[in-house]
């Protein structure tokens, strides 16, 4: 099968990687290396000298050879660059956030069906090993019915001067709780956020209510002390702890739970009688492999039509809509109902 020609916009913070994790793939040839700044260009020179460098994006857009492009910019440049690789018949994976807006999202997620092409979204946590666990978990049934997802991001920094804490660091947990529920089903939401330093809230508290009664809990902050990822995901029969920060045994999974004697005159559960479980604690083990390798791979899969996009355009429209209603709801300090 003929490799897969790529080109690279943006090499000043996250593009390097994404131009060095495909360069290291035998059935991908990275073309192209664009940026705006001439010193981010020699700086990869120096290391891939047999891709082409260039300051004109148009470049790619003229290219017929190239298949795909991978867009690293700021994100109030991805509508417009996404639309045009788009127009221009190349394949996209769209770093995160996806766009700035969500009707952006919406547009660019028509545009690529109606060119037939693949429009991915870089979320790269949703590619790790214990992630995919999880996922494994949760779909297979092993934990039970998912009664909830609670979860906790928090550090010193790095502060944003243009999105909020939610819109930086939440967004990571949506992807995740997007691989483990429908996030079309949410009936409500509230956010919640306190302002110190900047304009925009720096810690904040993301609450959300599914039509079949399975919530969560997102918590973050850019003014804690230590350094805490942790999440848990509750289940009938068992429940996980994925803790990110472990360098080796990040998901622990607990036999616990609690259910209610019954009555015998009515058969109702008896609130005043729960009995626990209380079982084995389970470490699994979990390939580690670099998720951006993972996400290249993957990219290249759903190009040839041999995968499906694990975060699609429409994966990534939906983020945008939910992190869009808690800025209203962090502006209105009230609970939102969704239709």
């Amino acid at each position: 099968m003929p490799s897969v020609s790529i080109g690279v916009v943006g090499l000043g913070y996250w593009g390097p990687n994404l131009l060095r994790n495909f360069a290291a793939l035998d059935e991908c040839v990275v073309k192209y290396g664009c940026d705006l700044k001439r010193e981010n260009l020699e700086k990869m020179r120096k290391n891939y000298p047999a891709v082409t460098y260039t300051e004109k994006f148009e470049d790619l857009l003229k290219d017929e050879g190239l298949t795909a492009i991978a867009i690293a910019t700021p994100t109030s440049t991805h509508f417009d660059l996404a639309k045009k690789a788009l127009e221009a018949g190349k394949h996209v994976l769209l770093e995160k956030p996806m766009t700035s807006t969500s009707m952006q999202a919406k547009e660019l997620t028509e545009l690529a069906k109606k060119m037939q092409l693949q429009l991915l979204v870089d979320h790269t946590f949703v590619y790790t090993g214990a992630v995919s666990k999880i996922e494994e978990l949760v779909k297979s049934g092993e934990i039970g019915e998912l009664h909830y997802f609670d979860s906790t991001r928090i550090n010193l920094g790095l502060i944003q001067k243009d999105v909020n804490v939610l819109w930086d660091l939440a967004i990571h947990d949506l992807s995740i709780l997007n691989t483990l529920h429908n996030l079309e089903n949410i009936a409500s939401l509230y956010a919640h956020g306190s302002t110190h330093f900047t304009k925009q809230p720096e810690i904040a508290h993301l609450h959300l209510t599914f039509k079949d009664g399975m919530e969560a809990h997102i918590h973050v902050s850019w003014l804690s002390p230590v350094k805490i990822r942790k999440t848990i995901v509750g289940g009938s029969k068992k429940m996980i702890l994925y803790d990110d920060t472990e360098p080796s045994e990040k998901i622990r999974i607990y036999d616990k739970g609690v259910h209610f004697k019954e009555l015998v005159e009515d058969g109702k559960p008896d609130p005043f009688f729960p009995v626990y479980r209380s079982g084995d604690v389970l470490i699994p083990a979990v390939p580690n492999p670099e998720a951006m390798r993972v996400e290249a791979e993957h990219f290249l899969q759903c190009i040839r039509g041999k995968e499906k996009p694990r975060v699609s355009g429409e994966d990534g429209a939906r983020i945008m809509k939910i992190l869009e209603l808690a800025n209203t709801s962090l502006a209105e300090k009230k609970p939102l109902a969704l239709s």
